[in-house]
């Protein structure tokens, strides 16, 4: 039980930290607009999978998409998941390119059993990221005005799952109820290089989230045979009004000696949207998992700063594989889990534009992945492996294009709950 402890103290250790740490996990000019860029919210295997979770059913991972996956669990079981990332990405906009690196804690979470048909699961994952810095420069009555954009920040969820098998280990349901979090920074500087009489002016805006947040699943699991089985997954989180402060602040000038004005707004309409989610996966045991999600979200009737139809509904749809060749042979690489995914999907963001005739604009997002599931000298333990490339193409050509590849390194700790000691 002393492992158990120690693992114990360090997980709530690192929930602690993780929810202090800034969001650095993007450059993308696109974050400018709602919540930023939404997470991927899949662990471990699914990460390569294309970013599956909703049909995916296993007692060795972690899966809070579908919070009915967690009584999967074996009942001596105790799970720990630790993940981190960094990304290199490209823009280009036509006439300027840029590349920016980035990196990140990504997650931390815990399952375990509480009796044969019930399990929990608890961790710290994020919503969104944002992240963004650029310039632009124009003409404003004669003068050469320069205006930085910059923003930062992002919402995190902190959930508590519980999950329970209600019919002979093929139905089970489950719910996350999440605390959501997190503070998203917006600020501009308009300056004037050129002059020396022309005063700064300086916007600031910081969007505070705190409320919660609920996930339902369930899951249905059909045998074919004592090691082949498909699993179907449904998941859904209903739309919430969430409590929301606003702090907008302007300057005009340098200093103490600029003119500052600042209000706070308490009673600006900010919302989620009801989400859905479909999965199903093939499986057969220690060897091939074969799966499919679709997701679909009602962005559009979402409001955001008392403006409702600011956003697209979002759907997006992954597959992917993965591969064991012998997973009881003694060759380390027989043993290791080769995954790889697609995905496709589009924006919620919809964003401003000149064109004549486009008020609004998104873009769609294509990726693939492949990953390893390396495992460890107890041959419980997992080290997972991600290496993941996606495309963000615009719906117009003056708009950002976008470039990313980023690695993803997870640790999936795997211990028996329960053990005695012998002593002699």
């Amino acid at each position: 039980m002393l492992k158990i402890n120690k693992v114990f103290i360090i997980a709530c250790f690192l929930f602690a930290q993780l929810a202090l740490i800034a969001q650095n996990s993007t450059n993308s000019p696109y974050t400018r607009y709602g919540y930023g860029e939404l997470a991927d919210r899949s662990f471990g295997a699914g990460r390569a999978m294309g970013g599956l979770g909703f049909g995916l059913r296993s007692s060795k991972q972690i899966n809070p998409m579908n919070p009915a996956s967690y009584s999967a669990i074996d009942s001596m079981t105790f799970l720990f998941d630790f993940g981190v990332s960094g990304q290199m990405s490209w823009y280009n906009d036509g006439v300027n390119k840029q590349k920016n690196k980035n990196g990140n804690v990504e997650y931390i979470a815990m399952q375990f059993p509480i009796t044969k048909r019930l399990a929990v699961s608890a961790g710290v994952l994020p919503y969104s990221y944002v992240g963004y810095d650029f310039n632009h420069i124009e003409q404003i009555a004669g003068e050469t005005s320069l205006n930085t954009f910059t923003g930062k920040g992002g919402l995190n969820d902190i959930y508590a799952g519980l999950s329970m098998d209600i019919w002979k280990k093929r139905l089970s349901v489950g719910i996350n109820a999440g605390y959501l979090f997190g503070t998203v920074t917006h600020s501009s500087l308009l300056t004037f290089p050129s002059s020396t009489s022309a005063l700064p002016i300086e916007k600031k805006q910081e969007i505070r989230v705190n409320d919660l947040k609920l996930d339902f699943g369930v899951q249905y699991t059909h045998p074919f045979s004592k090691t082949e089985h498909v699993v179907v997954g449904l998941a859904f989180s209903p739309s919430n009004k969430l409590n929301t402060k606003v702090y907008n602040t302007f300057r005009e000038g340098q200093g103490t000696t600029g003119l500052i004005t600042a209000d706070t707004l308490t009673s600006s309409a900010f919302d989620l949207p009801n989400s859905y989610g479909f999965g199903l996966s093939y499986v057969k045991q220690n060897k091939l998992t074969v799966g499919l999600d679709v997701l679909y979200e009602e962005w559009e009737k979402a409001y955001f700063q008392d403006k409702k139809g600011v956003f697209d509904n979002r759907y997006r749809v992954a597959g992917g594989v993965e591969y064991i060749p012998g997973f009881m042979e003694r060759s380390f690489f027989k043993r290791v889990r080769y995954r790889a995914g697609i995905h496709y999907g589009n924006s919620y963001q919809q964003v401003n534009t000149n064109e004549v005739g486009v008020d609004k604009a998104g873009y769609k997002e294509y990726g693939a992945s492949i990953g390893f599931g390396l495992p460890l000298i107890d041959n419980r333990s997992i080290l997972n492996l991600s290496f993941e490339y996606a495309k963000i193409k615009p719906e117009l050509s003056s708009m950002v294009e976008e470039q990313y590849f980023r690695v993803t390194i997870n640790y999936t700790f795997n211990e028996q709950w329960f053990f005695k000691f012998k002593l002699k």
